[in-house]
């Protein structure tokens, strides 16, 4: 896939499936515009988490 490809397939994305101007998807940080996507494909279930953690694995014990 060629670097106009992605970013026009970046861009449909953005503006169709994660319902941003085209100018809110082009200040979008990549990394975050990213997470965006892998979030939604997730939503829809068209896609499943890398890993699953919980609060409790993330938090110690004690702190409320």
């Amino acid at each position: 896939m060629s670097e106009t490809e992605l970013f026009t397939r970046l861009l449909y994305y953005g503006t169709v499936h994660l319902n941003r101007t085209e100018e809110e998807v082009w200040l979008t940080p990549l990394g975050l515009l990213l997470d965006l996507w892998e979030c939604h494909k997730q939503f829809n279930g068209w896609a499943k988490a890398k890993r699953e953690v919980f609060i409790d694995e993330i938090m110690p014990a004690g702190i409320t």
